[in-house]
């Protein structure tokens, strides 16, 4: 399969579902370019939020065509009293009435409450607002799943080669700073889970320094404790660590080092044991490894709300818009 492949297909399974997507920066030119593009293609359908003259203006300025695509001003949204008494319900007493109404003009809390009220299928932000700004409505509003206590993430990344297409998951490498014993499990499973809903039956190794008792220190010992909880906890997976990463991804390291693994030497999903190794290991496979990052994809969500890096352009926008409804 090669990369057009992969989205090719997951826009076909789009074309049944009618999904709707809300982009929270709706005068952002990235933002008004890709959802030009939807519009036209027609296999999903944008909604931007933001002041509509603002958004008309810009659209205008860039030469792009909006005709068709639903724009909400959180300022005139007719529904907004209903708006701010859910929202006051699910802060239970964390935010007033008022403090929702304040909240609400906000595009990131308002389209949040858009997919939170079922208006639309998923979220997609972060072109001017920061990572935090995109997951601290959803953390509030949406909340996680059940059986899941912490927000994650993933990068899914693409490679094309001769004709084929290589796609590997790597986690956490965006959101968790210093993840705990608890929370490496969780970020594996939800990696997992990710992966096969983009067609990678998932084989997962444990990164670390050490591989099978090489190297000794906590962080071994936390990436050890980590990948036998998760193995535990899901037999049904492919499972192992600690290794390192060419012990993880070369068979000739992976027969000196753990024969008789059933992930080492062939893994294709990769779990980092801190922040600081997962997002320079992403961008070294980005920069020097010739991989798409698509990402940051956020894991254990109730919906589908997903970051966008600041640095992003209006293809990325578009695919990630793909990505995004995917996961509905």
């Amino acid at each position: 399969m090669n990369a057009t492949t992969l989205f090719d297909s997951l826009i076909e399974k789009l074309k049944s579902s009618h999904r709707k997507i809300v982009f929270t920066e709706g005068p952002d030119a990235r933002i008004l370019e890709a959802a030009s593009r939807l519009k036209k293609e027609g296999f999903l359908a944008p909604v931007l939020v933001g002041n509509i003259d603002e958004i008309k203006a810009a659209a205008k300025a860039g030469n792009f065509e909006i005709d068709g695509i639903e724009i909400i001003c959180p300022e005139s949204f007719e529904g907004m009293d209903d708006m701010i008494e859910t929202m006051a319900e699910i802060r239970k007493g964390k935010m007033s009435k008022e403090e929702c109404r304040q909240a609400l003009l906000k595009s990131n809390y308002f389209g949040t409450m858009l997919v939170k009220t079922g208006y639309a299928d998923a979220l997609l932000g972060g072109a001017t607002y920061s990572t935090a700004d995109t997951v601290r409505p959803a953390l509030q509003i949406i909340k996680t799943k059940p059986g899941n206590k912490i927000v994650s993430s993933c990068f899914l990344m693409v490679r094309s080669q001769g004709g084929n297409e290589e796609l590997i998951a790597m986690g956490d490498c965006a959101i968790n700073i210093s993840p705990s014993e608890d929370d490496l499990v969780e970020i594996a499973i939800e990696t997992a889970k990710c992966a096969r809903i983009f067609g990678i039956e998932p084989r997962v190794a444990f990164l670390s320094y050490s591989t099978k008792g090489s190297g000794k220190g906590d962080s071994v010992t936390t990436v050890v404790n980590a990948c036998n909880k998760a193995k535990a906890a899901h037999p049904e997976l492919a499972i192992d660590g600690e290794l390192q990463f060419d012990a993880a991804v070369s068979p000739v390291v992976a027969a000196v080092k753990c024969r008789g693994s059933n992930v080492a030497g062939r893994a294709n999903v990769f779990i980092f044991p801190e922040i600081n190794s997962g997002n320079i290991g992403y961008k070294i496979a980005q920069r020097f490894g010739g991989f798409d990052a698509y990402g940051p994809i956020l894991l254990g969500l109730n919906a589908p709300i997903n970051d966008l890096s600041r640095g992003c352009n209006a293809d990325e926008v578009y695919k990630m818009a793909i990505i995004t409804a995917a996961l509905a």
